[in-house]
């Protein structure tokens, strides 16, 4: 398995700073101008990539009011509760006839626009719209004959594993491997809206990365950057984050979306977390070696006459570092100088007598 793919031209690994893809989701409040007000947003935030969600309504769910498809008083987001499904996703649904005038904005402000695809006349739309990568939502991430024709496009597909246990994770990682998918990213996910960050678990990436020597990510619903930001030491490549427009924004994702400041300061926050990450050697970089010359050493603190011994009455523990290291102080006591020492001057092995 490569752990590396392109979306579009842009380079996703390990060696590479994370892509940072901004989710628009239910933010653009069915409005076409709010959706080309997030664009430019996010294109002036420093976003690269947005995504958005396309599905064919009849496709989701059924417009029914059988308890089933019935939202209970269960989600802290309280516009989600009692509504039926047929309602949520009508009202947070991207209307088909708003995706060619939207992709192709998205792409005059250099950022590269792609979808979470739902079914298969779907998929067959944003093929048409030559979409550069898919996202499988978490809710879908068992949806097998759907991840089988998504992959048969060879298109780069994320895959979130929100509401999956090991077990589940294992069975949708050994089905890629039947199917022969090349081109996967595997976000780490927790399908709770928003995430308290005590249930976050960023440990998880690191172990879907080690298990299965894949590229992996973070999707994230917590409602500040701290997770995103720390998800990068953890082997994050790929970060998605809800954008709104502003803190007063209201929408039913509005309370785990951040702001277009926000997302900038995930962005070059998380390109710093990249950076700082190195590798296990430890390595003294040129400022070190500037600075630990005022480490502490041993100096003399009074004139020593030659032939006098050293005793913590004529040697001194104190900056700068060019005496003997403090490890020695104990090892040099009682023996004889070669020659007198003034005070201030550093303590040697060369002007001790040797025994």
């Amino acid at each position: 398995m490569s752990k590396r793919l392109f979306i579009n031209k842009r380079k996703i690994s390990q060696n590479n700073p994370p892509l940072i893809v901004a989710e628009i989701s239910a933010n653009h409040q069915n409005s076409l101008n709010k959706t080309l007000k997030l664009l430019k947003k996010a294109a002036d935030a420093g976003v690269e990539a947005v995504k958005f969600q396309t599905y064919d309504l009849n496709e989701m769910t059924l417009n029914i009011n059988k308890k089933e498809f019935l939202i209970q008083n269960k989600f802290k987001n309280k516009e989600w509760n009692s509504r039926s499904l047929y309602s949520i996703y009508k009202e947070t649904r991207f209307p088909y006839k708003w995706h060619k005038h939207v992709f192709k904005k998205a792409k005059s402000l250099g950022m590269i626009c792609f979808s979470s695809v739902f079914d298969e006349k779907s998929l067959n739309f944003l093929e048409k719209l030559k979409c550069p990568a898919y996202k499988i939502a978490s809710l879908e991430s068992l949806h097998f004959p759907l991840i089988k024709k998504v992959v048969k496009t060879n298109k780069p597909i994320i895959i979130s594993t929100g509401t999956l246990n090991r077990r589940e994770i294992d069975t949708l990682m050994k089905f890629l491997k039947k199917i022969k998918s090349k081109k996967h990213i595997i976000l780490h996910c927790i399908s709770d809206y928003p995430t308290q960050n005590k249930d976050v678990n960023l440990k998880f990436i690191s172990f879907l990365i080690k298990k299965y020597n894949c590229l992996s990510g973070f999707s994230d619903h917590t409602s500040s950057i701290g997770a995103a930001i720390s998800s990068v030491a953890f082997g994050a490549c790929l970060i998605e984050k809800h954008l709104k427009l502003s803190k007063s924004s209201k929408s039913l994702d509005h309370q785990f979306s951040i702001t277009p400041s926000e997302i900038n300061s995930l962005i070059l926050e998380a390109n710093n977390a990249w950076a700082s990450i190195g590798n296990e050697k430890k390595k003294i970089t040129k400022g070190e070696n500037f600075v630990k010359k005022f480490r502490r050493s041993i100096y003399a603190n009074r004139q020593i006459k030659k032939g006098e011994k050293i005793s913590h009455m004529n040697v001194k523990i104190i900056r700068p570092g060019l005496g003997l290291s403090p490890r020695y102080f104990t090892n040099i006591q009682g023996k004889k100088v070669n020659r007198n020492i003034n005070v201030g001057e550093p303590i040697k092995f060369n002007i001790l007598k040797s025994s």
